[in-house]
Order: structure tokens, then C-alpha cells, then sequence
């Protein structure tokens, strides 16, 4: 089935286009937004894509505009996809409350708890319908889809990439919540979306889906030693002793001086394209 889409904006951009959508998700029962890179090398074949997913408090626009990827991009031939971090004006009293929960941060989750539940399906959504949209109507090579996020969007790429890992073939991060059962983001958004079962928490904490045996073939994170939410908030130290006890393997790699904002991002953000195009062209 194809979906309608509807072109915001259009962007020449290193000989490639970019391209803002907005459509009727039926997953999310409310319009969507997302945008599209595609590099030169789509206009005469099916091209790897990397799914990028944004943290708190960002928009299907904020990776594209500051993060300086296209130019790699077009370069390495591959497609960037990005999306909304939530469902927007679902009419859910307090959902725009805070600035860690709720619209803005939806965690990249299927909510279990009314009255989230209603609209608050971003897993299903980027799993299942944005997925079948980027395959179905976009140059993409459904064989060669890897995922990569940053904070709250290195969780959902760390946690979709591990249990979807038959979509995603290549899986990074900046500076993700690597462990979200134990700092007070997770733990928010958690009780709020899937109530006080700790159990089923589980599959949304990246930590504990490697203590629980899911495996990918291997996982690249960047993370600044200045980020003032390293210690509290992201936990890497978590992940990087349960991969080492499952045997995961783990490239962590960190940076004296640097924090957790877009300059971060765009100094490291080749490296990360470079890794996802290896990646998916050894695994084609």
C-alpha cells in the first residue's frame, strides 16, 4: 500500500535532495513528520539508509540541519532518514508538561499505560509503518538499513537495533541513555508509558537486553566526557560491563572536552556514516 506524503520542504543539497514529509500515520492515529536524505548515487540505484533517531526535545529537522551529515552522505551514498521524536497535539492533558516526557520525548516506545497508549506507539511506528514506507517508496535497499541515534535517540537506536535486528544491520550511537532503568529519564518516561512492571521495561533498557541475550554483530557509541549528563543520565559504563560479560562487542570510544550537544555530534558524525556504510555493503 502506498502512503501519501506530503512535500513541507524541498532542498537541493550536495547533488542530492532533502526532503520534509508529513503524513497520516495510521499507527499513531495522527500526522507525522519525517525527512529524507537522498544522496546522488539513488537517482540510478537502490541505496544503503540510516535511520537516525533525534533526543529530547527534538524534531525530524534537528539532525538534518546541525549535524553536517549530508555532505559524508553523499559521499558514501547513503540515504538518512529521520523522524519526529513523538506524536504532536494528541490532546493528552500534561503532555506538554515537561521537557523529559511526553511530546518531544517519546522515548521510542509502543506505550502500554492509558492514556499514552492511544498515540504514543513511536517502536511500531519506525519499526513497521516508516520502515515500509522508507523500502516501499524511497531508493533504499531494504537489505542494507542500519539505525544510529543520539541521548534518548541512542536508546531507541541501542534498543530497536538489538530487537529488530533482522531490520537494522548496523546499529551506533552518540551519547545514548544506555541504561534507562537506572537514571531518572528512564525511569520517567517508563512508569509514565508502561506502567510499574519493571519486567516489561526491560525490553526498552539496552543494558539489560544484553544481560538478557540479544546480540548484534557489533556496536559503535561516541561519548563526550564533558556531558553534564553522562554520570546520572546515560550510563555507558553499564552497557560497556554487560557487553563485556556477554561478550557483545563494543566500540565506546571517549572524548576529553567534549559535550552532548550538535558540535559533538558533527565532529564525529563521518566516522559513524563511514562505519554504517562498511557495515551494510560487507553484510549486502
Amino acid at each position: 500500500m502506498t502512503e501519501t506524503l506530503e512535500i513541507r520542504s524541498q532542498h537541493n543539497c550536495f547533488s542530492g535532495t532533502q526532503v520534509f514529509y508529513q503524513h497520516d500515520s495510521s499507527v499513531i492515529g495522527l500526522p507525522m513528520r519525517f525527512s529524507v536524505y537522498q544522496p546522488p548515487q539513488a537517482q540510478q540505484n537502490p541505496v544503503p539508509a540510516l535511520f537516525f533517531l533525534a533526543g529530547l526535545t527534538c524534531t525530524e529537522e534537528t539532525f538534518m540541519i546541525k549535524a553536517g551529515a549530508q555532505r559524508y552522505a553523499a559521499d558514501y551514498g547513503l540515504m538518512l532518514v529521520t523522524m519526529d521524536t513523538s506524536p504532536r497535539e494528541t490532546g493528552i492533558p500534561g503532555e506538554s508538561d515537561s521537557w523529559d516526557f511526553g511530546s518531544g520525548a517519546g522515548f521510542y516506545l509502543d506505550a502500554t499505560e492509558n492514556p499514552w497508549s492511544n498515540h504514543y506507539l513511536m517502536e511500531s511506528y519506525i519499526t513497521q509503518e516508516l520502515y515500509e514506507i522508507i523500502v516501499n517508496q524511497f531508493p533504499a535497499d531494504k537489505n542494507r538499513i542500519g539505525i544510529s541515534g543520539h541521548s534518548m535517540g541512542g536508546h531507541g537506536a541501542l534498543t530497536l537495533g538489538l530487537r529488530y535486528s533482522e531490520k537494522f544491520r548496523s546499529v551506533s550511537a552518540f551519547a545514548p541513555v544506555s541504561a534507562p532503568m537506572q537514571c531518572p529519564w528512564g525511569q520517567k518516561a517508563f512508569t509514565h508509558f508502561l506502567g510499574q512492571n519493571q519486567d516489561y521495561w526491560r525490553n526498552h533498557d539496552a543494558t539489560a537486553l544484553i544481560k538478557d541475550g540479544h546480540r548484534i554483530a557489533n556496536i559503535l557509541i561516541d561519548q563526550g566526557l564533558n556531558d553534564p549528563f553522562l554520570s546520572e543520565q546515560l550510563r555507558p559504563d553499564q552497557l560497556e560491563n554487560a557487553c563485556h560479560k556477554a561478550g557483545q562487542k563494543l566500540t565506546l570510544r571517549y572524548h576529553p572536552s567534549y559535550d552532548h550537544s550538535y558540535y559533538f555530534i558533527s565532529t564525529f558524525i563521518d566516522d559513524h556514516l563511514k562505519y554504517h556504510r562498511d557495515a551494510l555493503n560487507s553484510n549486502f
